[in-house]
């Protein structure tokens, strides 16, 4: 079999010119708050870390009509809450989803979430050059009051 130089070029190149980071994100302790009878929304809160630049970009659960990403900003005396279309994840920088601080927060829940029950949530990610990607995470519901420390045995 006689290799044509010009393909092996091309194959060459099309391999050396790829890019080298394909993020890897890692999600730890993935919570949610309870609820009460009646709310029909509620905050999750996780730990991303990637192994290349990232962004998260969209999150969805079958436990909610819809999720959004949401960062917390403080306006002279008031804390103000507002959607966000990205939320950036650089290169082996944790990222904390806390209460106060960036969060998701699950709208239209179909039902009451109650402590000890395990939420499905799927995260979706886009990488420096675009391609997106998702992690599939499972969320602990934590009693109200909760706060960022995970519950003790």
């Amino acid at each position: 079999m006689k290799l044509n130089w010009k393909v092996a070029l091309v194959f060459v190149a099309a391999f050396t010119c790829a890019p080298l980071a394909f993020a890897d994100v890692t999600v730890s302790d993935a919570w949610i708050r309870s609820t009460v009878p009646g709310q029909t929304v509620a905050g999750a809160f996780m730990r991303l870390v990637s192994t290349a630049q990232t962004a998260l970009v969209e999150a969805s659960s079958p436990a909610a009509k819809f999720v959004e990403i949401h960062e917390m900003t403080k306006d002279g005396n008031v804390m103000k809450m507002k959607a966000i279309d990205r939320l950036p994840v650089p290169a082996e920088k944790p990222v904390e989803l806390t209460p106060g601080g960036y969060h998701m927060m699950l709208f239209e829940l179909k039902s009451p979430l109650k402590a000890g029950d395990k939420i499905p949530m799927k995260l979706t990610f886009e990488d420096r050059s675009a391609k997106r990607f998702s992690v599939d995470v499972e969320a602990t519901v934590r009693p109200l009051g909760a706060d960022t420390a995970p519950p003790k045995p």
